[in-house]
């Protein structure tokens, strides 16, 4: 028997990074102003710890949408699998060559392509579509600020937001 309304769970569960910074920094205010000593300096260590996790939940929230869109996603051991009612398949991160945002399709659908096979389409409201900012996040040379921006903006057009065959700029070269 739960005390809390399913609904308001959803949208805790949905902020639970945000709550967990909160949580955290809280933990931080009492060790400064408690008892001093070691435990102050770790207390500030972990306010900066906490807006760290702020910074990356409030990124992730932006990412999540409701979950209840059609079909299933996984992401596994660097493959992001789609299981939908009417199309499916599995890409791998390793061969990703090009992320396409499609605000087109009613909802609006991630597009996957790898060389040699059909283009993925994965609605951006999937169940399990949230696991797919830290797939997104590991591609190099990506800009996640864009692709939030893009994802909650309101574009008529389909929007590449990564590619793997754009060189890096110089300054993100390693040689």
């Amino acid at each position: 028997m739960s005390f809390i309304r399913p609904e308001a769970r959803a949208q805790l569960w949905r902020i639970r990074e945000i709550l967990a910074a909160a949580a955290v920094f809280l933990l931080g205010i009492y060790w400064i102003l408690g008892p001093q000593g070691l435990l102050g300096w770790i207390g500030w260590l972990l306010i900066a710890a906490s807006l760290a996790l702020a910074f990356v939940g409030f990124r992730r929230l932006q990412f999540r949408q409701s979950g209840r869109g059609p079909g299933i996603v996984q992401v596994d051991e660097g493959q992001i699998a789609y299981f939908g009612p009417l199309t499916g398949g599995a890409v791998a991160m390793s061969e990703l060559d090009r992320l396409i945002l499609d605000p087109t399709h009613r909802p609006a659908h991630w597009i996957l392509e790898q060389p040699g096979s059909s283009p993925l389409h994965i609605p951006v409201n999937a169940d399990g579509a949230d696991a797919l900012f830290d797939a997104f996040g590991a591609l190099p040379g990506i800009n996640t600020g864009r692709m939030l921006a893009e994802l909650n903006g309101k574009s008529r057009m389909p929007v590449e937001i990564w590619n793997r065959n754009v060189p890096l700029p110089e300054h993100r070269r390693l040689h």
